[in-house]
């Protein structure tokens, strides 16, 4: 009777680590929208290639999205750099610039669309 009892709080406690457990995690350099994940990687604190991507939920309509990042320092933040203006293609925006970074800087994408302007979270060096 014991090992039944041990063996249900196990199966219990293991079932519930996966309905506790979150449903995923967002990779470093990205923010979850309502529509879709933002995302900015390339070398934070070097020079480098920057991507800012938008992928969209599945069964959303295409949309043109204005992609850029937006950059820090300890004294200011600066206006966005835009990369340019594209439209989703199988749910999928994408821009690539260079940007030299410094040591202590941080950087986020940005996006517009339809004159809202959503940002992820900082990514420093």
């Amino acid at each position: 009777m014991r090992r039944a009892n041990a063996v249900r709080g196990t199966v219990l406690a293991v079932g519930a680590l996966f309905v506790l457990a979150p449903v995923g995690l967002t990779p470093r350099g990205c923010g979850d929208l309502s529509g879709g994940r933002l995302c900015i990687e390339g070398p934070v604190g070097g020079v480098g290639p920057f991507t800012v991507r938008y992928e969209q939920f599945q069964g959303r309509p295409g949309v043109a999205v204005r992609l850029g990042y937006q950059r820090k320092d300890d004294r200011i933040t600066a206006f966005p750099g835009w990369l340019g203006t594209q439209q989703t293609w199988h749910g999928r925006a994408e821009r690539t610039g260079r940007l030299n970074t410094a040591p202590g800087e941080c950087i986020r994408g940005v996006m517009e669309y339809r004159d809202r302007t959503y940002v992820t979270e900082w990514h420093c060096s």
